[in-house]
């Protein structure tokens, strides 16, 4: 038998010396928080001049921990064990006090204040790429337009917490709403949510959308692109946005999933096949297996008068089909037509038919930013008690915003689009000495470590923000 242990046998263990650390990565997200005045903003928001510990910055290292990978709060202690690094740190208890202490008027004080820092940071964004990164498609980027995604998940829930119910999956936990920026990654809003909170709660969905767009900073409000799956297919979400969208000097166009209901099978069944054109690859390139229509003036002007007539005016409808996969959930009419159907409806005026239905699909990219999420604290609702969670909830956004701000003003290449994981491999882990010298504190990388010289490279960008 083969021995599997030779690379052991001249290894050992001793206990000696203090001058060694690990995670040292995340003292560039700490510094960050600082740097972009998020530190400061969040110390205002949540002050209290009768307690030791800084709220503002007991929030910071919560989301500081979070991004590093804490899934509770007593991980906060990654950062309190590391003295000589990160200096004094709340307690586990200090936290979860912290927390407790958030309700809906300190919730409120703290998106505002991540607002004003967002506008900040986006400015240097700009400044550092010329622009801020554009929305991607099979076709090309969609220029200045600032794109928000608006999608619900379930989080699982092990035990009987508050607020915890059956799912319509059948499953128990949560349904949070979520509302992201395409662009850039960053969470822009959440609606923390009963398990069996609806799927397509117009009131949910407009105050998300209202939230999300007073997120973004005031100078990228004017071009805007919402998506949503099908839960947004709603009479007052559509007229919500209508609405939004006649303010002067502002565009707000949507692109949600649509119904394949009666009326749009009729239309369907008098579409001539010459209406069908190929839809779009990944590569932009036309489809031989999936095509794309458009049959908004079957259901406008047809025989039967408007059968749209209780949707805005504007209101396009677009219809992909392929052919039926293997295990597919079809309604009759797609297994009678060998087809699936996917109707979208969107308000953009003009536009290839091809490349509205292609800008839509990309709206899956949101389950990306969910899953990074969910790696990132959101999968982990702490507590028994529903409003420590909406405040765990809360740090969560903040940690998600401390990754995309890493990645868009530090990082280059590969690391720059790099998902929570890897970044803490190749980062936020990293063990270093610490040295002294002229009077300073220097954390010495080892050079044999592949991502040594794009840690250093942030750290001094990091240093090199006014």
């Amino acid at each position: 038998m083969q021995a599997t242990t030779g690379w052991s046998r001249r290894l050992d263990v001793e206990v000696r010396g203090d001058d060694v650390v690990s995670h040292t990565g995340s003292v560039i997200t700490r510094m960050l928080a600082d740097a972009t005045g998020l530190t400061g903003a969040l110390s205002d928001a949540l002050y209290r001049p009768d307690v030791v510990h800084d709220r503002g910055a007991v929030m910071r290292d919560l989301a500081v921990s979070i991004a590093d990978g804490a899934t509770s709060i007593c991980d906060i202690a990654v950062l309190g064990d590391q003295k000589r690094v990160f200096g004094p740190v709340a307690s586990t208890t200090t936290a979860w006090r912290a927390l407790n202490e958030l309700d809906d008027a300190a919730l409120k004080r703290l998106a505002l204040a991540r607002g004003r820092v967002r506008a900040r940071v986006w400015e240097r964004i700009a400044a550092r790429q010329g622009k801020i990164p554009p929305v991607r498609t099979c076709y090309g980027d969609l220029d200045d337009v600032i794109c928000i995604r608006i999608d619900a998940t379930l989080i699982t829930s092990y035990s009987d917490k508050e607020s915890a119910a059956g799912n319509f999956k059948g499953g128990w936990g949560f349904h949070p709403l979520t509302a992201w920026c395409d662009n850039t990654g960053e969470l822009l809003a959440i609606i923390p949510r009963a398990g069996n909170a609806g799927s397509n709660t117009a009131a949910d969905h407009i105050a998300i959308i209202d939230a999300a767009i007073a997120a973004i900073p005031a100078t990228w409000r004017h071009n805007l692109l919402i998506t949503i799956d099908g839960a947004g297919s709603s009479h007052k979400v559509i007229e919500h946005i209508t609405k939004l969208n006649t303010r002067a000097g502002y565009s707000v166009q949507y692109s949600v999933g649509f119904d394949l209901d009666a009326r749009v099978r009729a239309a369907l069944a008098l579409l001539p096949e010459t209406g069908w054109e190929p839809a779009l690859d990944a590569t932009g390139k036309p489809r031989e297996d999936a095509q794309v229509a458009e049959v908004t003036g079957l259901l406008r002007e047809s025989h039967g008068g408007d059968k749209l007539a209780a949707w805005p005016a504007g209101m396009r409808i677009l219809v992909r089909r392929e052919p039926i996969e293997t295990g597919a959930q079809l309604s009759l009419f797609e297994q009678t037509n060998g087809y699936r159907y996917q109707p979208l409806a969107t308000n953009t005026a003009g536009g290839q038919a091809q490349r509205l239905e292609a800008r839509h699909r990309v709206h899956a990219r949101v389950e990306g930013f969910i899953r990074c999420a969910k790696d990132t604290g959101l999968a982990k609702w702490p507590s028994s008690s529903y409003a420590m969670n909406r405040a765990w909830v809360a740090a969560v956004a903040l940690a998600v915003d401390l990754l995309c701000w890493t990645r868009l003003l530090l990082l280059d290449g590969a690391l720059a689009a790099a998902e929570p994981q890897t970044l803490r491999y190749r980062l936020l882990h990293t063990a270093a000495r610490i040295i002294k010298h002229s009077r300073k504190q220097i954390l010495r990388i080892p050079q044999t470590w592949p991502w040594a010289t794009q840690l250093e490279t942030a750290f001094h960008r990091v240093l090199a923000i006014p």
